[in-house]
């Protein structure tokens, strides 16, 4: 499903212009508070007990970097927009949290860093997500985790990664993988949808 036109439907968004509104999506934004408990619910259970460095690859305005924070994570979040990295370090402003401005593919941080890298609907847009991986598995210590969220939009001409290439892109670089699937939890979107949507648990 992930080609070159979605890649380039997706390098075409302003995402500096978009910044602006960016959080008036019910499931970017967390302003509703079923919405923002149901995200930070599952966050729980996805990062570690302890607190634990979290890299957050392409953080947006940093909603899921705060929910992170607010549960006792160090968290470095990168962008490639400035607009939504400022938008994400006022967000922030006094928790344990960082913000670079930076390619999600290629972060400006070092290796074996993290405890946990968390990318939340950026993978499919970035060219060879089997590159991608190796390099992000990289960043990780040793029993470190990839926690991702993506999913296929759209019914006339669908964007987006399959859970079932995604899983298989991780096998190799991964011991356990985890699969969960979101579609019918309405309360995480903010409505009902019909369209593909999961999280991928994987430990390395």
């Amino acid at each position: 499903m992930t080609n070159e036109s979605d890649r380039t439907i997706a390098a075409s968004v302003d995402w500096d212009a978009e910044a602006a509104r960016f959080d008036e999506e019910p499931d970017h934004g967390l302003g509703a508070p079923e919405v923002r408990a149901a995200w930070a619910d599952r966050l729980r259970g996805w990062l570690p007990g302890r607190p634990a460095d979290i890299l957050d690859l392409g953080c947006g305005t940093g909603s899921l970097s705060l929910l992170a924070a607010e549960q006792g994570h160090r968290v470095t979040g990168v962008d490639s927009s400035p607009a939504m990295v400022a938008r994400a370090r006022t967000k922030l402003a006094g928790r344990d949290a960082v913000f670079l401005l930076g390619d999600a593919a290629i972060p400006p941080v070092g290796e074996r860093l993290f405890d946990v890298v968390l990318v939340r609907h950026v993978l499919w847009a970035l060219p060879d997500p089997a590159r991608v991986l190796r390099h992000w598995r990289a960043l990780l210590r040793p029993g470190g985790r990839f926690v991702l969220v993506e999913g296929v939009w759209g019914t006339v001409a669908p964007v987006g990664l399959p859970a079932d290439r995604l899983t298989a892109l991780l096998a190799p670089l991964t011991a356990d993988v985890r699969l969960e699937r979101l579609s019918e939890a309405a309360v995480l979107w903010g409505k009902e949808v019909s369209d593909e949507r999961y999280a991928v648990v994987a430990a390395v």
